[in-house]
């Protein structure tokens, strides 16, 4: 699935979706960039969400690679279609402990009620931290 430019009115409404995410927010998860099937989504690495030895908890990496594949999602879904994550398998490749992480989660598949979703996140350097696959259900 190719990404190609929503919008602008998606854009804002997906933006206003996100505002409504308050876990993602005390995560500090800020959006990147929005594309049909793609969303890129960011967050820095604090003190607060690290576990010993100052790398990145690994529950953290994978709210904001869930997040980034949600959001992909959510930018084919029409307004008030809602999802739900089925499943999602993670492999963690390199610890990160510094600046930001970004995920980037590309629908791969849409069928009518069932998205399979592919998420890569990357440290500042550009170096692959964590890969991940998705399956999200439409609900309505």
């Amino acid at each position: 699935m190719s990404a190609a430019q929503l919008p602008g009115e998606d854009v804002a409404r997906l933006h206003a979706a996100f505002a409504q995410v308050h876990y993602a927010r005390l995560l500090g998860i800020e959006i990147v960039r929005l594309e049909r099937g793609e969303a890129v989504l960011s967050m820095p690495v604090r003190r607060e969400l690290t576990r010993m030895e100052g790398i990145l908890h690994g529950g953290a990496l994978a709210s904001l690679m869930d997040s980034a594949s949600a959001f992909a999602v959510l930018t084919l879904l029409e307004p008030g279609e809602r999802t739900v994550t089925v499943d999602l398998t993670l492999h963690f490749m390199r610890p990160v402990s510094e600046g930001r992480v970004e995920a980037r989660g590309r629908v791969l598949k849409a069928g009518r009620r069932v998205f399979s979703v592919s998420i890569d996140a990357t440290d500042g350097d550009g170096k692959t931290v964590a890969t991940a696959l998705t399956t999200y259900l439409k609900t309505t």
